[in-house]
């Protein structure tokens, strides 16, 4: 279920999915709720582009530390990338 901020209190969240395009967003955000996981969304600011870099608002999925595994995997059984840090 998507949750506030206040509801994961002092945790820092893992950063799981970050999706560009609302249609995107809003398949994700009825797959994770559907499955029963508590996430948070939140727009923010990513750098796109291969040649021409440019910056673009994607809505970035995060989820409790421990559950972060279990997302990752049910992520990518669904079809989806999680998001990796390089």
């Amino acid at each position: 279920m998507r949750r506030s901020l206040e509801y994961f209190g002092d945790k820092e969240l893992a950063l799981v999915y970050i999706a560009r395009k609302l249609k995107e967003a809003l398949a994700l955000e009825q797959l994770l709720t559907r499955a029963e996981f508590d996430y948070l969304v939140e727009a923010d600011r990513y750098r796109g582009g291969v040649i021409f870099q440019t910056e673009r608002i994607g809505a970035f999925f995060y989820v409790d530390p421990a559950r972060e595994e279990e997302v990752r995997q049910f992520l990518s059984a669904n079809g989806y990338q999680p998001w990796t840090a390089w």
